[in-house]
């Protein structure tokens, strides 16, 4: 006990009491965050309480911004189907005054009532996923659309049933034309783009004469941007008829006009690469194959 000692402390020693003094307190650290989150829920602190308060509401508040987003992403769905379900009935109406049908013999629409359903309780059931019910509101979206395609197609039929020969577009526009672009999808010759053309078209002289397809009143005969010289006529139920890219006009808006008359001659005016007729039929304001109409003459 007599001897003096003397303990030099160099950086090493003070470097290795520092990181010894780290592992520490992280091992505390994790250790109380361990113990924390697992007797969290039996330790009635009032601090840990209010922190598990603080953890759920954040949890609870994302979870419910996404189902949000979810309903309104089918709110907005369900608003489309609406809309096409009121088009459904309008075309409906109409299809059944073509067909000669009374209102009372059209089946029940009123709002809220569903047809009669029903079968024994089932054994296996579950609730569906927002998924799940995501999907099955898609696949009636596109029963809709196919259902609303099949009755324009089915009114257009009709239509072109119903009417007086004379007033369906079934004459030949011009003498033994041929056809350079037909109804549908095709390489556009000014962009070189895949567009949709809706009409026929037929390269003929320049001055070859332009004769309607059918009787009617022309509603339109000037210059059109695209179009050139053009002449539209409206042959009633909706059907309309144009004659575009015309050289001469020889009627004007408002003439009633009848199947066969000259009504204009072919040129290249307008949106052309050379003298021919583009002819277009519309029902209603939706693009019809016009070949369809042509060969019904036949």
């Amino acid at each position: 006990m007599g001897r003096a000692r003397t303990l030099t402390l160099d950086w090493r020693h003070w470097t290795l009491g520092g990181l010894g003094l780290l592992l520490l307190f992280l091992s505390f650290t994790l250790l109380f965050n361990y113990v924390t989150l697992r007797y969290a829920a039996s330790i009635k602190h009032p601090l840990l309480q209010a922190i598990l308060l603080d953890d759920q509401r954040e949890e609870a508040r994302k979870t419910q911004e996404v189902i949000q987003g979810h309903l309104n992403a089918m709110a907005v769905r369900l608003g489309e189907l609406q809309a096409q379900l009121l088009q459904l009935d309008g075309l409906g109406e109409r299809l059944a005054q073509m067909a000669g049908l009374k209102p009372k013999d059209l089946p029940p629409s009123e709002p809220g009532k569903a047809p009669g359903r029903g079968g024994p309780a089932p054994t296996l059931s579950r609730d569906l996923s927002v998924d799940e019910f995501g999907s099955l509101l898609s696949e009636l979206s596109h029963a809709v659309e196919e259902r609303s395609d099949q009755l324009t197609v089915l009114e257009a039929l009709l239509v072109s049933t119903s009417i007086n020969k004379k007033f369906l577009p079934s004459l030949a526009p011009v003498d033994g034309g041929w056809l350079s672009s037909s109804f549908g999808w095709r390489i556009d010759p000014f962009s070189g783009q895949k567009s949709f053309h809706e009409g026929l078209d037929f390269p003929s002289e320049s001055g070859t004469p332009i004769v309607a397809a059918a009787s009617g009143k022309v509603i339109f005969a000037d210059v059109h941007p695209q179009y050139g010289k053009m002449v539209e006529v409206d042959h009633g139920n909706g059907l309309v008829t144009r004659y575009a890219h015309a050289s001469r006009l020889f009627v004007k808006e408002g003439d009633f006009i009848l199947r066969g008359q000259k009504i204009a001659a072919v040129g290249s005016t307008g949106r052309a690469t050379g003298p021919h007729l583009h002819f277009e039929v519309r029902l209603n304001g939706v693009p019809q194959n016009p070949a369809r109409f042509l060969l019904s003459a036949n």
